[in-house]
């Protein structure tokens, strides 16, 4: 009798089955692959969609790419059990997928960007707005269920999808080979769209920026490189310095389309218009003498950097409030649209009766109100993925004005009426030389959402209006969102003020928060006026952000017409204001960049002007606004970064460098700021 044998390789720890078998396997492991890749797909299409305003792109072809990775890994996990505890496995996998693109939907409808690896670290403090967090879920509860649509699939196919038993230990060692063989095999691909700034490829080894890498490689790999660059350190790299290169002598602040760089030099000639002594707003910085005993790479091309800025000019306006008291207020969700002369009779009378700034913009940042304030007090332009406050706590901060008016001699106080610990500002505040009280630490306020900006100003006039000079600092909440009169204490007590508008009820709640506000001021005003300094007492406002709580079209109408998003949406609001000055009208592009160094140059206080972002709006130094997209705005052009659109602002024909200097003056700020705080380079180069 005739024998023969058969002998199958088998697949996991299956006893040797027949072909047919055998391939039925085969094609349920691909099956569960192909099941995972198109759900993070999907998840990533559908987060596109939802979070984008242009869905196509080359965004469209990394979101494929890049998305079968972490698939092979989906499939590696729920292979390595039994079917039962596979079936598990998949169903956990897709449930936590899920829950990432939710969250960062809810978080993006929040505060209009999407957080970080820094951010969840820190995420505690977002439970503090839980109701916001319902309220969103709820408006947005049907989008929200359709990410789980590939869970519910995976939930009714699964006994058809995960009818086999685990991989055996070779099986499972080659499906993670194949992870990082596909991972490495696909990025060549990023050099398709050139390696310029912004480009996937420049995007992926050298610039951070959550809100393009969404855009351009996918919530996934974008979030991805955020915790690779937060676990082991990311900074990126500065072009090695050229010591033999020679730095021509410029004449008397060029302007930027005809240099990019150029070093400073002192000039002492008078203005025909004025009888101050013109001269640099420069401290003595020995660059040479740094730059010859610089043994590190990146603090060598910082120092050719900075000494190679074009300083600005002192100017008719330098030390104009010099002596003065000082009170900034960053105040939370302020725009021009909450300055009225009905509604808000205090802020209009400050707006108009002092320094009237009709073309400020307040771009936004990356990590909200906290970027917002950082803009404003440091001068600085924020690095992603920290919390650039927070994270120079423990830096040298000489050009702040705590640590100014601390140096001579003045009271310096900080408030903020929420919670102290908010954003780490009990570490960065005190650090800017300030004495810091807030709710919780030292600010016995009422326990509503938000506090009252005019209750916090009662209650702290006190500790400065004693006869001595003083610099107080506020950061106000009652501007917050969400704006209803249901959910929003302030908006609430207000609200009979506003009835009478035709206008939605957010845009009314709005307005109704700017009320407190504007009485918080009025009564700032009454207190300076009882204390007989309110004529030698500078009072600076501008705001953290756009009101972003209100959709563009609620911003619209506002307005009364529709907002362009790109530009006008950041249209902002400075008041400079001072009891009897003379009002003055000042067109030129500003920014919240800015406010740090027009002040300094104001009270006639000692900084370099080459070692911030901003400028002196004031001086003849060529304006220049920055907006986080890489966007900006010249007394000549409007540079959109995203559409590539240029509006000219000028008919004179620009030189034909000047958009490919203006874009890398722009990108080197960007470098160079991040790089001030990394490396603590004030302490480097004053030595305090």
């Amino acid at each position: 009798m005739k024998r023969t044998f058969s002998i199958d390789i088998p697949l996991g720890d299956e006893p040797y089955p027949p072909a047919k078998i055998k391939k039925s396997k085969r094609e349920k492991h691909l099956l569960l692959l192909g099941y995972h890749w198109i759900s993070l797909i999907y998840l990533e299409i559908l987060f596109r969609i939802f979070t984008q305003q242009t869905f196509w792109g080359i965004g469209l072809l990394y979101i494929v790419l890049f998305s079968l990775p972490p698939a092979v890994l989906f499939y590696f996990f729920s292979s390595l059990f039994s079917p039962k505890g596979n079936r598990v496995m998949g169903c956990v996998l897709l449930s936590l997928a899920a829950l990432f693109y939710q969250s960062q939907l809810i978080y993006q409808r929040i505060f209009h960007t999407y957080y970080t690896a820094f951010s969840v670290g820190n995420g505690g403090q977002v439970l503090e707005f839980w109701e916001q967090v319902l309220a969103v879920i709820g408006k947005n509860l049907f989008f929200l269920l359709l990410f789980l649509l590939p869970l519910f699939l995976l939930i009714l196919c699964r006994k058809r999808v995960f009818s086999f038993r685990k991989l055996n230990w070779k099986i499972s060692l080659l499906t993670l080979t194949a992870v990082f063989l596909i991972h490495y095999l696909t990025l060549p691909v990023l050099t398709l769209t050139g390696k310029e700034e912004l480009s996937p490829y420049d995007l992926y080894y050298q610039t951070q920026s959550m809100d393009y890498s969404v855009e351009n490689l996918g919530l996934y790999t974008a979030m991805r490189l955020d915790v690779k660059r937060l676990l082991f350190g990311f900074s990126p790299k500065l072009d090695e310095p050229d010591l033999s290169a020679e730095i021509p002598l410029p004449s008397v602040n060029p302007s930027p389309a005809s240099a990019v760089y150029a070093s400073p030099q002192p000039v002492e000639t008078l203005s025909p218009n004025s009888v101050f002594e013109k001269h640099t707003n420069t401290m003595e910085i020995d660059f040479d003498s740094l730059i010859a005993n610089e043994t590190d790479p990146e603090l060598l091309a910082m120092h050719q950097y900075f000494r190679a800025q074009v300083p600005s000019n002192t100017n008719e306006k330098t030390g104009a409030a010099k002596g003065a008291n000082l009170i900034l207020i960053t105040a939370e969700g302020f725009s021009p649209y909450a300055i009225d002369k009905e509604l808000t009779p205090t802020l209009y009378k400050m707006a108009t009766k002092g320094y009237q700034f009709t073309n400020f913009y307040t771009p936004s940042w990356g990590v909200s109100t906290s970027d917002g304030e950082y803009v404003a007090c440091q001068g600085l332009i924020p690095k992603a993925g920290v919390w650039s406050f927070k994270a120079s706590s423990d830096n040298y901060l000489p050009f702040v004005m705590g640590r100014q008016f601390e140096k001579l001699g003045y009271q310096t106080f900080a408030y903020h009426n929420h919670t102290y610990t908010y954003y780490g500002r009990d570490q960065s505040h005190p650090n800017m030389g300030y004495t810091y009280k807030a709710k919780g630490n030292g600010l016995d306020i009422r326990d509503t959402w938000p506090e009252s900006d005019v209750e916090m100003i009662e209650k702290t006039t006190a500790d400065y209006l004693n006869g001595k000079p003083f610099h107080a600092y506020y950061m106000t909440v009652s501007g917050h969102m969400e704006y209803n009169f249901s959910d929003n204490y302030i908006a609430y007590q207000n609200k009979d003020l506003t009835a009478h508008l035709n206008l939605s009820e957010e845009c009314r709640a709005y307005l109704a928060c700017n009320i407190e506000l504007d009485r918080a001021m009025e009564l700032l005003l009454q207190r300076l006026e009882d204390a007989g300094v309110a004529e030698n007492t500078l009072i600076a406002i501008s705001p953290d952000h756009y009101p972003y709580g209100l959709t563009n079209e609620q911003i619209s109408e506002l307005a009364g017409h529709k907002i362009e998003e790109n530009f006008e949406l950041y249209r902002g609001a400075f008041i400079l204001y001072q009891k009897g000055m003379t009002p003055e009208v000042i067109d030129k592009p500003a920014s919240s960049l800015d406010i740090l160094p027009t002040i300094s140059n104001l009270l006639g206080l000692e900084y370099d002007s080459r070692l911030l972002m901003g400028r002196d709006i004031f001086s003849d130094s060529d304006p220049l606004v920055i907006f986080e997209n890489r966007s900006f705005i010249t007394d000549k052009v409007m540079y959109n970064a995203k559409t590539k659109e240029v509006i000219k602002l000028t008919e004179e024909e620009l030189p034909e460098d000047y958009l490919s200097k203006m874009k890398k003056i722009v990108s080197d700020k960007f470098l160079y700021s991040a790089k001030i705080l990394e490396k603590d380079y004030y302490r480097k180069i004053f030595n305090p």
